[in-house]
């Protein structure tokens, strides 16, 4: 697998291990690649890395000059190769947050999940997101920023008159002119100051307009301050009290086995806490505890600037490395410590036992689910006398409607559940009419096609199908199967392949002549009936798709004056031919001019 140890540089860096296929198993960093590299291949490994290194073909290094520099390569290497031997949070997009879109000329609040999107100013994460979406109904009726999205906020401009919420004072109306851009920019940085922990000013000057309002005599005024004032505190309720001096900190508690580790996080700004996570990972990675604190540091903070200061229950492997890293990551130092007396400390204790109960929960749901899965890929093991589990399941499937808009789906299974980012969809070129073995034929060529092209290539430079799946399975019978067949075939790809038809659930295996019939209780039966039918969920949601666009094109290609542009916005703001066909003249006349919409009308309604 590698060469003499004296070839390995006896420097700082990461290293990658590969499989056969050129994926990255693992990443890890050291602060001596030679005696890191060369640990794998010593005796008395655990059982997981032993499993990592048996699963490998190859490992390679990268040489970096400071152990600062290992870990910043180490997380941009995981983040880009995702290795399944390395622990690693939920993705950032799992994590509610509640954010402001201020790159816009009336900024949005709203809360937003998935990859951060540039000019928008994010806060928390949270826990849950009906904790966020309380906390933003209460701000808005102190901060009335627009909460509306960006294609009802258009509407109601064009139609100049403002929805609801403008009418309950829970918006300012951007859209109808009813707020200058200073005053709303107002609103927005006072909210955005609230959730940044800048609570007791805001409060002061509420007050302050409020007494000064009922010194004026005017009432209403004073009355609405009042409320907003009311609104301001029950939401800094939400925000519990941890620290009464204003200090900004993260607390960091972990509880954990072998097998996994529940994480807790506490966001804490000007002594509150302003945002929370609670998670659980696998343990894939054999490390320690002081490791784990480590690897936990390195998940948090790759992409995000540290707080001023971290508080963890246990001080991570390499100290001062890690504080070096923290401090390059936010610009300044940060202190890492362990809290020994006083309220942090009883806030860390709190905190791990918030980590135990999340622990003992999700261990025994996960449990199950783990226990359940693993023998569903070896009993399907046995029963297609596989040489191993398949860990990567790559189901295909037909839908078609008379020959028309024939379309097909991949779907990917990996370790027994979906891996939705791998699924694939493909439109039919080569055929006319309904051919389903034909169009099987097709999308498997397609797929292996692009993968034989790019498996000699450097892995970076690979396209989406650059992975082998262990197993193929086929939505069909003997018919499909032996197109399957055919197309592994002239690849010379010796991959497993199997067929499951619907009629008898039945198996059907190359070169075996008779199906196979697997008992009806038998987990591998199941885990078959959930792959093929996910692969038709998807190809099916994809061909109505496709029938539903080709429809919308057909009526609304005859409508004189509806182009391109108006059949998009037509769409975007009913979505469907049905909701067309169901508006009124008046609900047309928002997206598009009086005599388009009186033929639109009447095209769809036989006039």
């Amino acid at each position: 697998m590698v060469r003499r140890p004296t070839d390995i540089p006896d420097s700082p860096g990461a290293y990658l291990f590969r499989d056969t296929a050129g994926a990255v198993l693992y990443v890890g960093k050291a602060k001596s690649l030679r005696k890191r590299v060369a640990n794998y291949f010593s005796t008395g490994l655990s059982p997981r890395t032993r499993s990592m290194v048996e699963a490998s073909d190859s490992v390679e290094w990268i040489v970096t000059d400071s152990d600062v520099a290992a870990i910043m390569l180490e997380y941009s290497l995981i983040k880009k190769h995702r290795p399944r031997f390395n622990i690693r949070l939920k993705d950032d997009k799992s994590f509610p947050y509640l954010a402001i879109t201020r790159n816009q000329e009336w900024p949005r609040a709203s809360v937003m999940r998935g990859k951060r999107r540039k000019g928008t100013q994010y806060f928390g994460p949270y826990a849950q997101a009906y904790a966020i979406r309380q906390t933003l109904d209460l701000l808005i009726r102190t901060f009335p920023v627009r909460t509306c999205t960006d294609a009802k906020f258009g509407r109601h401009e064009a139609m100049g008159k403002p929805c609801l919420l403008f009418h309950i004072e829970r918006c300012s109306g951007p859209c109808v002119g009813e707020v200058t851009p200073e005053e709303y920019q107002g609103h927005v940085d006072a909210m955005a100051d609230f959730l940044d922990g800048n609570s007791d000013d805001i409060v002061e000057r509420l007050g302050a307009e409020m007494l000064s309002a009922a010194e004026a005599q005017e009432y209403e005024v004073a009355a609405r301050r009042r409320d907003q004032i009311t609104a301001v505190e029950r939401a800094l309720a939400r925000q519990e009290v941890v620290s009464k001096r204003k200090e900004d900190f993260d607390l960091i508690a972990i509880e954990a086995d072998d097998l996994e580790a529940a994480l807790v996080v506490l966001h804490i700004k000007k002594g509150r806490v302003v945002g929370r996570v609670a998670t659980v990972v696998d343990r894939v990675e054999d490390v320690s505890e002081e490791q784990l604190i480590g690897v936990m540091l390195r998940q948090l903070y790759g992409d995000e600037p540290p707080p001023p200061r971290i508080l963890v229950q246990q001080m991570p492997d390499e100290p001062a490395t890690w504080q070096a890293w923290l401090a390059l990551r936010r610009g300044s130092s940060v202190s890492l410590a362990v809290p020994q007396r006083g309220t942090k400390r009883r806030l860390m204790e709190t905190a791990q036992v918030n980590a135990k109960e999340v622990f003992s929960r999700h261990r025994l749901k996960r449990h199950r689910d783990h226990n359940s899965r693993a023998k569903a890929l070896r009993s399907l093991q046995e029963h297609l006398s596989m040489d191993e589990p398949p860990l990567r399941i790559e189901c295909y499937d037909i839908s078609t409607i008379q020959g028309s808009d024939t379309v097909a789906s991949m779907v990917v299974f990996e370790d027994g559940l979906p891996r939705t980012s791998e699924y694939r969809r493909f439109k039919i070129k080569t055929i006319s009419g309904q051919d389903d073995f034909a169009a099987m034929e097709e999308v498997l060529r397609r797929r292996f096609t692009a993968y034989v092209i790019d498996r000699d290539k450097p892995i970076e430079e690979r396209g989406k199908f650059a992975y082998p799946p262990s197993l193929v399975l086929i939505d069909g019978g003997a018919g499909q199967l032996g197109r399957a067949v055919k197309v592994l075939d002239e690849f010379q790809l010796d991959i497993p392949v199997a067929g499951l038809a619907k009629k008898m659930e039945e198996v059907y295996l190359p070169h075996r002549t008779d199906p196979l019939r697997i008992p009806r209780g038998e987990e591998a039966l199941y885990i078959l009936q959930r792959v093929r039918d996910e692969a038709h969920r998807f190809a099916v949601t994809y061909h109505r798709n496709l029938r539903g666009k080709r429809m919308i094109d057909s009526v609304l290609d005859s409508v004189p004056g509806v182009g391109p542009a108006r059949k998009k916005a037509l769409l975007k703001r009913f979505g469907s031919l049905k909701r067309i066909r169901a508006a009124d003249v008046d609900e047309l006349l928002e997206v598009v001019p009086a005599q388009v919409a009186a033929d639109l009308y009447n095209v769809l309604h036989g006039g």
